[in-house]
């Protein structure tokens, strides 16, 4: 796939006139989301990208456009899995209600140009170096093992990564918000307020994610384009998601499970497409394993296979014993829009999510 430097100008160009149009929104009449509006919403951005995808299948063919809606899935499913660990960093930092909207655009902003920057390194690694692709490979297995294991236990704690102990050793903290400020003068003193924190651990911890995340989709497509859109618009859909699914995220019980066998697959995938164009020259020579290949009509069936096997067992379990689906972690936050307590958290739990902590991510 030919992709022309003015269609990447034109598409970053128009994410970001959407995300502009949106954070106008936000910021022109703060308030709290409700689910039909986050429905709107959802459905607003799973459109565009179903347009989007059309559009590819119009202009580049069915292959492409493929690639992109395998892509697009993965990468939203996975997505839904970090929204566990989203609820979990707006409880330990307090977030009112009324500003979890714009806390949630800004961080995913954060997240998107950080992507960005990986899959670019991505692409680079496996065009010079073909046997990037056993690595990814080992990081979904691994990570699918991982999965496994877990099963259908979530942590509810989170615990401050690196970069979030960094920006708070460089810049002063205030104790408390500021509105929806992120900036704020006391007594001649520039200070940030935790809406810049949080928003910066929404994008950093979302980074920690996309090891696994941008791997897998990798094993899908190799055309930078299609994995950058792909998590462009699994990303923009994804704030909106978080209000809509609220409760409903603890439904989803055997969500880890559904993920694990999704990694797992892409992993085979990126290993038998490794073997097929093999070049390395203590395997078999050097000469490429006549091994079968999995295409994309098939990757596209198992994933919306098992991400719908996956939802239907988990409502059925949860329909037959209501203990499988705990509690939300944010049930009060959703509802609180008063300031934090002058203890904002300096360090805590470690994230929590469908997917295992940060050494995954």
């Amino acid at each position: 796939m030919n992709v022309p430097l003015w269609l990447w100008l034109a598409t970053i160009g128009g994410l970001a006139a959407i995300i502009l149009a949106d954070l106008f929104l936000v910021d022109h009449k703060p308030h709290a989301v409700t689910a039909r509006e986050a429905t709107r919403w959802v459905l607003f951005y799973v459109a565009l990208a179903v347009a989007f995808g059309i559009g590819l299948w119009f202009f580049a063919g069915g292959q492409s456009a493929g690639e992109f809606f395998a892509g697009y899935i993965t990468e939203y499913s996975l997505s839904v899995d970090n929204l566990f660990v989203f609820v979990i960093i707006m409880a330990a930092f307090k977030v009112p209600a009324v500003h979890q909207h714009r806390v949630l655009l800004v961080g995913i902003v954060i997240a998107l140009v950080m992507r960005g920057i990986f899959i670019a390194v991505g692409a680079a690694a496996i065009h010079a170096f073909s046997w990037v692709f056993y690595i990814f490979a080992v990081v979904l297995i691994v990570t699918a093992v991982n999965l496994a294991r877990q099963g259908t236990e979530h942590d509810e704690e989170f615990k401050e990564n690196f970069a979030l102990r960094g920006l708070r050793r460089v810049l002063p903290v205030t104790p408390e918000f500021h509105g929806a400020r992120s900036f704020v003068k006391i007594d001649g003193k520039r200070w940030v307020t935790p809406m810049l924190v949080v928003m910066f651990a929404i994008g950093s911890t979302d980074l920690l994610f996309a090891l696994d995340s941008i791997p897998a989709i990798f094993g899908l497509t190799q055309e930078p384009y299609l994995v950058f859109t792909a998590n462009a618009f699994a990303l923009m859909g994804l704030r909106q998601l978080y209000f809509l699914l609220g409760s409903l995220l603890t439904k989803l019980v055997y969500l880890s499970y559904g993920l694990s066998v999704i990694l797992g697959f892409i992993g085979v995938k990126l290993v038998l497409e490794a073997l097929h164009e093999n070049n390395l020259p203590f395997l078999n020579g050097g000469e490429p394993v006549p091994v079968p290949t999995i295409g994309i009509a098939v990757s596209l069936s198992v994933i919306v296979g098992v991400l719908a096997i996956t939802t239907v067992l988990s409502l059925l379990k949860v329909r037959r014993d209501a203990a499988a689906a705990p509690a939300p972690a944010a049930d009060e936050v959703a509802d609180d829009d008063r300031p934090a307590p002058a203890d904002v958290p300096t360090t805590a739990p470690v994230p929590a999510g469908g997917r295992p902590d940060s050494s995954h991510s």
